[in-house]
Formats: structure tokens, C-alpha cells, sequence
């Protein structure tokens, strides 16, 4: 399975973005699929997630009340809505999903596949 992700680009502080990643495989069923990101210097971090069944989610604090992570099951599509982005969102974003594991550890190892990124500026 490989996931396809696309949206990223240099916008102003305030601004909205959304990306939105898919899944190649039609077929390919997640139990999860979600963000991270990673700055410039700084270790991957996690940002939102999504079961695929139910729906539920979850948000990092630094994120919460700004971004929205929401899914199309019929596209096997995960969306990312960044609303009032500031400076420090600047990052490669990375969409990842898990086939199995549906439990509430967002640790990066708990997803096992994982797009190329799209990157993400916030100018000042």
C-alpha cells in the first residue's frame, strides 16, 4: 500500500490549508490513519488521528482547536484541515496509516505505512 500525499504549500500566519492523503489501494482497509509532521532540526511528532472505524479521533495539544483530521472511507482519503497556522506549524507533513492495531498509542512504530511528506510553510 502507498500513500499519496499532496496539499502542502507557503501560506501566511492565520491562513488555512488542507491536505489530504490516499491510500493506492482501493481494497486496503486501515484500523487508523493519521498525521505527523517534522520541523527543520527537530524529531517527528505526532499530530492527528483517525479510526477508521467509528471515526473518533485524536489531536496533539499544540494542534487542538486549529486542525481537523476527518476521512472519506469510499476514497480511502484522510484529510487534513489547518486552520489559523502559525509559524511554528512549518513542517514536511507525513500521512501514515496501520492495517491492524486500532489502540490509543500514537507512537510513530504503531504506524506501518507511511507517505513522502508535503511540506508546509508559515511565513511571518
Amino acid at each position: 500500500v502507498q500513500l499519496q500525499a499532496c496539499g502542502g504549500g507557503l501560506v501566511q500566519v492565520g491562513d488555512s490549508l488542507r491536505l489530504s492523503c490516499a491510500a493506492s489501494e482501493r481494497t486496503f482497509s486501515p484500523a487508523r490513519m493519521g498525521w505527523f509532521r517534522q520541523a527543520p532540526g527537530k524529531e517527528r511528532e505526532f499530530v492527528a488521528v483517525i479510526h477508521w472505524s467509528g471515526g473518533s479521533t485524536y489531536y496533539a495539544d499544540r494542534v487542538k482547536g486549529r486542525f481537523t483530521i476527518s476521512r472519506d472511507n469510499a476514497k480511502n482519503t484522510v484529510y487534513l484541515q489547518m486552520n489559523i497556522l502559525k509559524p511554528e506549524d512549518t513542517a514536511v507533513y507525513y500521512c501514515a496509516a496501520n492495517a491492524y492495531y486500532s489502540g490509543t498509542s500514537y507512537a510513530a512504530e504503531t504506524f506501518h505505512y507511511w507517505g513522502q511528506g508535503t511540506l508546509v510553510t508559515v511565513s511571518s
